[in-house]
């Protein structure tokens, strides 16, 4: 029987150690990892998305972003023909974002922030992961924040901003922490919530995605709170 083909999308900044605790049964599936690209100048979300498509070489593949990578697997299913797509701690469109946000956009204040700031490891880790992570926790987490590039932080948090979809795609499933920081919980709808879950729970919720992530995968479209 031939393997399910997963490809896995880190979030913002992040790299694809993220998922290194991410196991899935090997009998069944087969793991890949995506990482981001410096966008090319004034590339565009859609065409981003296109060219990150290149990237999987399965047809039928299932996808699974986290974050922003949440929002571009999204984007990238247009061009794919994929069996599945997840996203984990995202939105499914910019409804979803947080009224800072919101603001954000309607304001420009998003075109006052520091990102090359960013680049420091105490700042890129609080922005990328939300305030809940304490100082003596930082190094621990640097190690998944591979993309310091100015102009790629300055798309990325352009592109989650202005955000153009309005309408979910209902066919894809949401899996959310009822404690996320960076997407509240009270903004979302129709996911499966994870009891306890923040922004960061692809790292320290790892023992629930995998008990879960593979019936996800075969499952059609559940719409249960799972604890």
């Amino acid at each position: 029987m031939a393997k399910i083909p997963v490809y896995f999308m880190p979030g913002l900044a992040a790299s694809p150690a993220i998922f290194e605790n991410i196991k899935l049964p090997e009998e069944q599936f087969e793991m890949f990892f995506l990482e981001w690209m410096v966008p090319l100048p004034e590339e565009t979300l859609e065409q981003y998305a296109k060219r990150m498509s290149e990237n999987v070489k399965h047809d039928k593949a299932v996808l699974i972003g986290v974050s922003f990578g949440g929002i571009l697997v999204q984007e990238m299913k247009r061009f794919l023909n994929v069996s599945k797509v997840i996203i984990i701690s995202s939105v499914k469109t910019n409804k979803e974002l947080p009224k800072k946000m919101q603001f954000a956009k309607k304001t420009l204040a998003y075109k006052l922030i520091p990102t090359g700031l960013l680049a420091n490891t105490d700042s890129l880790v609080k922005y990328s992961f939300g305030n809940s992570i304490v100082a003596k926790r930082i190094k621990l987490y640097e190690k998944y924040l591979s993309v310091r590039d100015k102009y790629y932080l300055d798309w990325s948090i352009q592109n989650v901003v202005n955000w153009s979809r309005t309408e979910p795609d209902d066919e894809v499933v949401h899996i959310h922490g009822d404690k996320d920081e960076v997407f509240p919980i009270q903004y979302i709808s129709d996911c499966i919530v994870v009891k306890g879950g923040t922004h960061i729970m692809i790292i320290n919720k790892f023992m629930w995605l995998n008990q879960n992530l593979p019936s996800v995968i075969l499952e059609e479209k559940t719409r249960k709170q799972v604890v």
